[in-house]
């Protein structure tokens, strides 16, 4: 059985469609929710589905072992990043090496590193003039989105989108395509 722990930093729609997509699966179960922010979505969606959840301050995500101790309670062997925006501490990267896989709602290499997530992403490649944008699936390591891409899923985009429209296009790519490229992944 693989145990996933999904971090997220926001509302939890992401969460709320892995959470949905392995409901009835035998192979996975979902351990745990942590987050980074009090005030997450993600805690109502864990509660909602009745999922194990914790908050853990910045400072507490970089302590080894407070976050280890967390994770083994909860016998975690796989971590999905959800809309997480911290950088993940290398001791995580190096205790679940190839286990951690994160979504960005871009097409890396473009438009990916330190200060690139959400609203910032889809103006880029907005102001970039792009003729289409996507999510790219991958592995997570020590740098910000440089891990080994697994999949990506693209949107054509035309002269009349806006960053909000592109925002739309990559959403509803994300929710149809990120549960079963995990799911791909885990197989």
């Amino acid at each position: 059985m693989k145990r996933l722990a999904i971090f997220a930093s926001g509302t939890g729609t992401n969460a709320n469609a892995i959470i949905e997509h392995f409901k009835y699966s035998n192979d996975v179960k979902i351990a745990l929710v942590l987050t980074n922010k009090p005030e997450a979505g993600v805690i109502q969606v864990a509660e909602k589905h009745e999922i194990e959840w914790a908050f853990l301050a910045n400072q507490d995500v970089k302590d080894e072992d407070v976050l280890m101790t967390l994770l083994d309670e909860f016998e975690v062997t796989h971590i999905v990043l959800a809309g997480w925006l911290q950088l993940i501490p290398k001791f995580l990267t190096d205790a679940f090496a190839d286990k951690i896989v994160n979504i960005h709602p871009a097409l890396l290499p473009k438009f990916g590193g330190k200060g690139m997530y959400g609203h910032h992403v889809h103006q880029a490649v907005f102001e970039a003039k792009e003729i289409e944008s996507g999510i790219t699936i991958h592995l997570v390591n020590e740098e910000y989105d440089k891990g080994a891409v697994l999949a990506q899923h693209k949107a054509s985009l035309d002269s009349n989108d806006t960053p909000e429209s592109i925002e739309q296009k990559v959403r509803k790519l994300e929710l149809q395509y990120f549960p079963i490229e995990i799911e791909n992944w885990l197989k």
